[in-house]
Formats: structure tokens, C-alpha cells, sequence
């Protein structure tokens, strides 16, 4: 669909459909919100999907200002650059702002240098990979999601209910986020959970039993109240850590001495040995007294070292000792020259193989095992190092960019193939904690994961198995007939975030109940909006206000709001729920955009 759309108002301008691009503009559909496209080279197939949405796409390129003009720029709502090119997204960004200073202009961008210079002009720029590596970290670490709602830490946390009985019963003034129950919680890990069967922010008087799995939110002293958390100052993970780096310090110093090393040594070794007890029977010091053992050692090493300090010496002892003396000077040069001379060899080999990744990584337990080095497995990994896990990597390609980067956080690298079991078994995938399959094909991560789990065995239901999908519809149906619990699309996870502050609403984390997203965001209560003077018990049920920021109140947070809490203009409301409920709740604070709405599509889930 081509035209003019310079006369629209309230939309939303996507320029680029690869990428995020077709899942921004369906999350935009499914909300009932228009959108423009402007791309002037999209696949065929692409092109097909918004036509039957009924978006509208302009074929031209989005760095020139008559076809930002033509896509409604004036009276846009937000301009979104999903762009494939770091200096397309750059270029159209600026334009954008020189052509209408006062519009919402979102990029996304994974340069960190130009991000935080167009940050200064104003332009909020997203990166897919950090939108979408802390909900795969937390599904890796089963740990609960951090928050900073107006300065204050707030956590979700995970809890069984230890008998059956109300919300308010069991865990009294805590927020419950979700209910999953025995088919959907992911204990049973037959796959066949679907999103639905999640209960999204219930009453505290909803009833609960042994089988399920709660989400609660509050404050990290209500949960260890609750028992929900460990003691404070705690840090097991850490801990964990240390201990699993000095095992697997200890197991590859004997892994990496060959037998050659090691009959060196047990020479050397019998030699001070057999020298020790030599000297300590034979040798004598003046006035015939009887060399003590320790000095006897301490000769010997003396000896063998070729060091001769001069305290003392052969000269007046029995010829046949004096004899063995000098055998003991050649052999103690001899043996100490192989040994530290394979020792050299050991560890120049050993780091060889590190900087090559062909080392075995052997011996290690409770590490994460991340498959995959792009810009999402890049920061996996730093987040998992964050919160204090051991990290093992696997990369097929030796001329991956960002293995420098891996190596100097002194995470082990090998680079093969992780669908070959010797591989998954050479990386210790036996003792692993979990599993993030992260590679930019989604066919490698099915096969990878696939492999994983029959290596994995009976641990399978045990290990968290993190499946990175593209597609979110294709993440599904993984889900459903494979029987991976935890598959997650980047896309799907880094979409509400571009809308959200396209719109206004901006996104503060994405994190997961059993298969269902949701995400924690905030908004400013407009004076003229539909939220003014609304009680909190009028709102949607399945979306929750966490914390009010009264700004008649100089900024305080009121936390928890009651039913009757009502919202007051100007208010800053931090909310949880599905991302399409906290648009409803958006959009019935705003004025209704005033373009046509595109033509409604069938809601798919989004992994």
C-alpha cells in the first residue's frame, strides 16, 4: 500500500523492517496504534505481511526528507529506526531531527559511542542485545529480577506455596505478579504449557496450592521476611564461583602434565629423596655429629640447584660421598633443566590453545554454558558475570569480533561446533548449571539445542536450556513440540521497548512467568487524560500498579497503592502486566491519534 500520508496525525513512523522492524510495526497493529513504513528495499515476504495488515509502506529511503514528508512527519506521534546499517539509522536519526525538533525519534543501534552522542540531542537509542540479555540471564540463573522504581530496589521472586491457601494468607502485604500452575510452571517440562494458562496479576484472595508457582514482587526486606531470600550479604553465586574456579584451577594443572612432565619430576623427586637419606646417614659435621634431617633436605636442594651458598661442602668427607656428590650435581642439573623445560612447554602449549580456543574445558561444575559470541551472547555473558556466574563459551568461528572482549573478562573460550557431542562434552556440559543457545541462526540454535538435550540426559528436566528464536511464532511451536521451556525471541523481547517509547511509555524490564512476558514500564498521568481521578480498582485485571511517584508530593513513592488509591495528574505510575494491556491502559490516558487505525490482525504469542 502506497500514497500520501502527509496530512495523518498521531501515527508512528518505522523506518527498516528487517530485524525488530516487522515485529515494531506488529506490536503497533496489535494495538491499534497506525504506523508508516519507509523502506525502500524490503523482502517480498515482508512486504506481503503489512499489506495484508493493512500498514501502509512507503518504497523510498528514509534518509530523504520528501519521503519523511510524504510518510506524515509533521503530525507523526514517533519516528522508530530499525534501520540494518548503524550509518543508515545515524543519518535518518539526524535528518529527523533537523526536519521537526519536537518529535520522539527511537533508534536502534549497538554502537555505545554514537548512542551516547545522540542521547545529547535528544534521540532515544536501544540496543536489541542489552534489551534482551538480562530476561536470558534470568532464565539461566532461575535469580530474581532486580528493579529501581524511583531510586528503590525492588525484586521478583519465585516461591512455592508451602500448603494451600490464599495469597494474602500465605504471603499477606506482597505483591503477586503471577500464578503458574503445575502444567504451566514448568516442574513437569513436558512443553505443553501455553501462555494462557498463566494468571496474570490476581487478587490476593486467589488460592493457591502446593503444586504452583508464585511470582511475588516487593522489597528485598519484605521478601526475607517472607523467606523468599536468603540472609543479607549472602551472595551465593559468588561464592559458588570462587569455589568452582579453584577446583577447575587445581583439575587442569593435572590434566595439563603430560606423562613426560610427570616422569621428570618423579626423577627429581626420587633423586632428593634418595639424596636426603644419604647425606642425613653418612654425612658428618665436625666433632662426628650426626646430620640433622632438615639440614640434610636443605643440602640436598642446595645441591641440585647448583646454588652453593657455602655453609656446606664435600671437602672432608669420605671419597665415595664425595663421588656421589658429583653424580648428585650432574643429575640435579640434568633433571631440573627437563623438568622446568617441559613445565615451559605445558604452559606456553596451554596458551597457545586458549588464544587458538581448542583446549578442553574439563572438570568444571555449576557453570553457564553460552553457545554463541554475537552481540546477544556478548552481553549474556557479561550479565551472567554480573551476578557472579562461572561462564564457559562456545564459537564455531576463530574470527568472531568479539572474542577479544570474551577473553578479557578471563572467560574460557573454545571455538568448535557445539552440535558434535565430544564438543558438549569436552566444555563439561555434564556439571553445567544451564545452557543458552544464543547463535544468530535460529536452524544452528534448534540443532544445538536439540543435542544439548540428549546429551544432558536425565538432567534435562533439571537444567535450564535457554533457546534463542528469532521468530516469535516459530519459538512457539519449538516450545510447544520440542519441549523447550525457556525459548526466547529477541525480537519479541526488544519490540514493547521501541513502541513503548515511541508512545510514551517507557519500559523499565521484560522478565518471564512460565512462557508469558511481562514487562515493567512507567508513564507521567496526563491532566487531560482518562487516568485522572481513576481509582486503582478500575483498572484492567491483568495489569497491576507497583508504586506511584506523587509529584505533589515532591516525588515520594507510595508503594504499595491501595484499591482505592486513585491516580492524580502528573503522577509518575509504575505498572506490570502483558505489554498489551499496559498500552490499553496508555492509550486510555492519551488522546486517541487521529490517522486511520490499520486493520485489526489475530493476536500470535510472542516467545
Amino acid at each position: 500500500m502506497t500514497g500520501d500520508y502527509a496530512s495523518w496525525h498521531g501515527h508512528v513512523i518505522v523506518c527498516g523492517l528487517h530485524g525488530v522492524g516487522l515485529l515494531i510495526v506488529e506490536e503497533l497493529s496489535l494495538s491499534g496504534v497506525p504506523a508508516v513504513v519507509v523502506d525502500d528495499h524490503p523482502e517480498p515476504g515482508l512486504a506481503r505481511t503489512l499489506h495484508g495488515w493493512g500498514v501502509p509502506h512507503l518504497a523510498g529511503s528514509p534518509r530523504s526528507p520528501d519521503t519523511l514528508a510524504s510518510a506524515g512527519l509533521a503530525g507523526a506521534a514517533a519516528v522508530i529506526c530499525a534501520l540494518e546499517e548503524d550509518l543508515e539509522t545515524l543519518e535518518t536519526a539526524m535528518l529527523t531531527r533537523e526536519l521537526r525538533a519536537g518529535v520522539r525519534v527511537i533508534v536502534q543501534l549497538s554502537n555505545p559511542a554514537v548512542g551516547r552522542a545522540l542521547k545529547a540531542i535528544d534521540i532515544s537509542v536501544l540496543d536489541v542485545a542489552g534489551l534482551s540479555a538480562p530476561a536470558i540471564a534470568q532464565a539461566c540463573l532461575r535469580a530474581p529480577q532486580d528493579f529501581t522504581l524511583a531510586g528503590q530496589r525492588f525484586r521478583a521472586a519465585a516461591a512455592r506455596p508451602p500448603r494451600a491457601g490464599t495469597l494474602r494468607e500465605l504471603y499477606g502485604a506482597l505483591t503477586p505478579v503471577a500464578v503458574l500452575p503445575p502444567a504451566a510452571g514448568g516442574e513437569p517440562a513436558d512443553g505443553t504449557s501455553e501462555p494462557g494458562d498463566v494468571e496474570i496479576c490476581p487478587g490476593r484472595d486467589h488460592p493457591v496450592g502446593p503444586g504452583d508457582a508464585v511470582t511475588l514482587f516487593g522489597t528485598p526486606d519484605e521478601l526475607r521476611a517472607a523467606g523468599l531470600l536468603g540472609p543479607r550479604g549472602t551472595t551465593p553465586a559468588r561464592a559458588a564461583r570462587r569455589v568452582s574456579l579453584l577446583h577447575h584451577l587445581a583439575v587442569s594443572l593435572v590434566q595439563a602434565a603430560d606423562r613426560r612432565l610427570a616422569i621428570a619430576l618423579a626423577a627429581l623427586f626420587a633423586v632428593l629423596v634418595g639424596s636426603t637419606v644419604v647425606l642425613r646417614l653418612a654425612y658428618h659435621l665436625p666433632g662426628a655429629r650426626q646430620f640433622p634431617l632438615l639440614d640434610a633436605v636443605y643440602f640436598t636442594v642446595e645441591t641440585l640447584t647448583t646454588v652453593g651458598y657455602g655453609d656446606f661442602t664435600f671437602r672432608h668427607q669420605s671419597p665415595w660421598l664425595m663421588g656421589g656428590a658429583i653424580v648428585l650435581m650432574l643429575l640435579g642439573a640434568l633433571f631440573v633443566a627437563v623438568f622446568f623445560a617441559l613445565l615451559t612447554n605445558v604452559l606456553v602449549s596451554r596458551r597457545i590453545e586458549e588464544q587458538l580456543g581448542r583446549r578442553r574445558v574439563t572438570g568444571r561444575t555449576g557453570h553457564v554454558l553460552v553457545i554463541g559470541l554475537g552481540a546477544v551472547g556478548l552481553r549474556v555473558v557479561q550479565q551472567l558475570l554480573a551476578e557472579g556466574a562461572d561462564v564457559v563459551v562456545v564459537e564455531k568461528s576463530e574470527h568472531n569480533r568479539h572474542l577479544q572482549q570474551a577473553r578479557a573478562l578471563g572467560v574460557p573460550v573454545v571455538i568448535a561446533d557445539a552440535t558434535q557431542p565430544e564438543v558438549l562434552e569436552s566444555v563439561s556440559l555434564a556439571g553445567a548449571a544451564a545452557v543458552a543457545v544464543l547463535t544468530s541462526d535460529d536452524l544452528a540454535n534448534l540443532e544445538t539445542g536439540l543435542a544439548v538435550r540428549d546429551q544432558l540426559g536425565s538432567r534435562w528436566a533439571t537444567t535450564p536450556v535457554v533457546l534463542r528464536i528469532f521468530d516469535p511464532r516459530l519459538a512457539r511451536s519449538v516450545r510447544v513440540h520440542f519441549g523447550f521451556e525457556h525459548v526466547r525471541s529477541t525480537a519479541a523481547l526488544a519490540a514493547p521497548w521501541f513502541v513503548g517509547a515511541g508512545l510514551g511509555l517507557e519500559v523499565l524490564s521484560t522478565f518471564y512467568a512460565g512462557a508469558e512476558p511481562l514487562l515493567v514500564a512507567r508513564f507521567t498521568v496526563t491532566p487531560d487524560g482518562g487516568l485522572a481521578g481513576l481509582a486503582m480498582r478500575d483498572l484492567g485485571a491483568r495489569t497491576r500498579v507497583l508504586a506511584l511517584s506523587r509529584t505533589s508530593d515532591d516525588g515520594s513513592l507510595e508503594y504499595p497503592p491501595r484499591r482505592g488509591t486513585r491516580f492524580r495528574a502528573g503522577d509518575r505510575a509504575y505498572m506490570i502486566g502483558p505489554y498489551e494491556e499496559l498500552l490499553a491502559v496508555l492509550r486510555r490516558d492519551r488522546p486517541s491519534p487521529q490517522a486511520p487505525a490499520p486493520a485489526p490482525i489475530r493476536r500470535s504469542r510472542n516467545a
